[in-house]
C-alpha cells in the first residue's frame, strides 16, 4: 500500500477521529503513558498496516490494546487473533488489557505496560 493510497488516508482520518473521542479506559491509559511517564514515548490510535492500534511505543515495538466486553464475542476473538498474528509478523508485540482492569486498578495496568516495555523487542 502506498502512502497516498485512499485506504491509508481513510485509516489516518479515522485514527484522528478516534483520538478526539477516547473511551474512559483509553483516557485512563493515556494518563499512564503520556509525556514519557513510563520512560517511553507512546502514540494514540496509530495506524499499523490495515489496523489502528490503541497505543503504540515505537521504540519498544509494543502495541497496547484495550479490550471491552465486545472482544468476548466469537467473531471478535477470531478477528483479534488474526490482527495480533499480523502485528507479530510485522515485528510488534501486542499487550491486551481489559477495560475493566484499567478502570478499576490503573496501577496494575501501568505495571503490566511497564513489564511489557522492559521485555526485549522481537
Amino acid at each position: 500500500m502506498t502512502p497516498s493510497s485512499p485506504t491509508k488516508g481513510m485509516l489516518r482520518d479515522r485514527a484522528r477521529g478516534m483520538r478526539k473521542q477516547p473511551s474512559r479506559a483509553e483516557r485512563a491509559v493515556w494518563e499512564i503513558v503520556r509525556d514519557n511517564r513510563l520512560g517511553f514515548k507512546f502514540r494514540r490510535q496509530r495506524p499499523i498496516s490495515r489496523y489502528i492500534a490503541d497505543f503504540v511505543c515505537m521504540e519498544a515495538r509494543l502495541v497496547v490494546e484495550l479490550d471491552g466486553s465486545s472482544h468476548d464475542v466469537a467473531d471478535q476473538i477470531e478477528y483479534d487473533a488474526e490482527r495480533t498474528a499480523l502485528l507479530n509478523k510485522l515485528g510488534w508485540r501486542v499487550l491486551r488489557i481489559r477495560d475493566a482492569l484499567v478502570l478499576s486498578d490503573p496501577s496494575v495496568a501501568a505495571a503490566l505496560i511497564l513489564e511489557a516495555l522492559r521485555q526485549p523487542s522481537p
